[in-house]
């Protein structure tokens, strides 16, 4: 009962922190509704940089991510490779322009920045990628809860749930206090805490079995191919594996609730300031995230039904003093929180600015659909029954897939009609979903297809109705 006491007192004051940060963030905030859902676009380099990657890296690496490797090994690594290499390509070809064209007035959400993006009033553009937003960020942020009930579930051997209930009420207090600017705030500090978490159950794994050489060696006993740097495929479903993962880089083009984190920073021109906050602390905690699950495969040996989504926490509990193991406990429900607060925002903004226009100026429905979308996250992550790795691969996939084509044109200084950005939008998702309901995601991941579906439309109209599309330039 003792230790319970300490790891719970250690897991309580960080997630206290947390709130008490996201509750300062009040005193900051300009009391409208579109301070609320976009920060009033002041927000600083290092804060936008190291917000935006706490919430691209999500629960999905304290669970998903960890187990993936745990179960395949170090081929695990071009997940990381392609991943963050596609994500620095789509950050370099469109976050700029994202925040050049968000420098406009009127927009303050997702779907505004879609419909609006070079000064056009595309209404059912914004209506459908609103629909798209709450409906595929709502799985997203069931999710993130989901895997946090996961650790609480481990570490306390609380109800199935309960971590679900926390984490839906933390968020809710903190988001419904000061909006995305404390989901920012949040973010920030969560992403310290993420990070050391990591490092600390790394280091502490490696000592535990002795040294990086015994480590190594035990790892060459897994199995004959553990350790191979290849997945065991074919040339072509290498290239293939590895060209699936650089598409879900450049997905995060297509996620709002990180686009937001952009278009909140206070000035274009300190982009590239924001992209090395954000690639220094990515690479590092993503390698970190697959040494954990190699070390994890050594000290927890594969039986049957063990749930390899569980081995972070319970490689916690086993090497950590207790009131640490409540450290590693906080850091997997801030990866969780830093994501499922940003997609709260973005849902509300989605909500307010793309359903209910006469309501864009209110503050008060704001925050009545932050209240809103955290309800319906919290009651489809405790009746869904997917893994956290796919129901985030689903829902990742599926926005990408919509949006991603269309932020790619518009950044080329491209401007398609509306009917054909609508067309490109549906086309993407149909593209997705043709690929995952075939099965074919073992051949590559199904955000490819989807992407490229976007795209061949686009590319069809430039060649047989080029008319469709204009071409335009940027003020600055």
């Amino acid at each position: 009962m003792g230790v319970r006491i300490v790891i719970t007192a250690g897991f309580l004051f960080f997630l206290l922190l947390f709130v008490i940060i996201g509750m300062l963030s009040y005193f900051k905030s300009k009391n409208s509704a579109e301070d609320y859902l976009i920060a009033g676009k002041s927000i600083a380099s290092w804060l936008a940089g190291l917000s935006a990657v706490a919430t691209n890296n999500s629960g999905f690496m304290f669970i998903g991510m960890v187990g993936l490797t745990y179960t395949t090994g170090l081929a695990s690594i071009w997940v990381m490779i392609g991943w963050i290499f596609g994500d620095l390509l789509g950050n370099l070809l469109a976050v700029r322009q994202i925040r050049l064209a968000s420098g406009q007035e009127s927009i303050h959400s997702f779907g505004g920045l879609l419909a609006n993006w070079h000064g056009t009033d595309y209404t059912w553009l914004r209506r459908l990628s609103g629909l798209l937003t709450v409906i595929f960020l709502g799985a997203y942020a069931a999710a993130q809860l989901k895997a946090g009930d996961k650790a609480t579930t481990v570490i306390f051997g609380w109800e199935q749930s309960s971590g679900i209930i926390i984490g839906a009420v933390i968020v809710l207090l903190y988001s419904y206090a000061g909006g995305l600017r404390a989901s920012i705030w949040t973010d920030a500090a969560q992403s310290f805490v993420m990070l050391f978490g990591m490092l600390l159950l790394m280091f502490a794994g490696t000592q535990y079995i002795g040294g990086i050489e015994p480590v190594m060696a035990a790892l060459g006993n897994v199995s004959h191919d553990y350790m191979n740097w290849f997945p065991d495929k074919t040339t072509l479903g290498i290239v293939l594996f590895i060209v699936g993962w650089i598409f879900g880089g450049m997905a995060v083009l297509g996620q709002p609730h990180i686009v937001i984190r952009f278009m909140s920073l206070d000035k274009p021109e300190h982009i590239n300031r924001l992209r090395a906050y954000y690639y220094s602390w990515f690479t590092l905690f993503y390698g970190a995230t697959i040494i954990v699950g190699l070390l994890a495969r050594i000290i927890l040996p594969e039986t049957q039904g063990f749930d390899q989504e569980l081995a972070l926490p319970t490689m916690a509990k086993l090497l950590l003093p207790d009131v640490l193991v409540g450290l590693i406990l906080a850091a997997m429900f801030a990866a969780t929180m830093s994501t499922a607060d940003s997609l709260v925002i973005a849902c509300s903004g989605a909500i307010t600015r793309d359903f209910l226009p006469h309501q864009k100026h209110s503050l008060r429905a704001a925050k009545m659909a932050t209240a809103f979308v955290v309800l319906t996250a919290l009651v489809i992550a405790i009746s869904d029954s997917k893994t956290v790795f796919n129901l985030v691969l689903l829902a990742w996939g599926l926005l990408a897939s919509a949006f991603v084509p269309l932020i790619l044109v518009y950044s080329r200084k491209q401007l398609p009609s509306e009917p054909l950005a609508i067309m490109m939008v549906l086309v993407g998702v149909a593209g997705y979903l043709f690929w995952y309901y075939l099965g074919l995601g073992g051949l590559i991941y199904e955000v490819v297809p989807g992407i490229m579906s976007g795209l061949f439309v686009y590319w069809g109209t430039l060649l047989f109705a080029p008319h469709q599309i204009r071409q335009v330039e940027y003020s600055t």
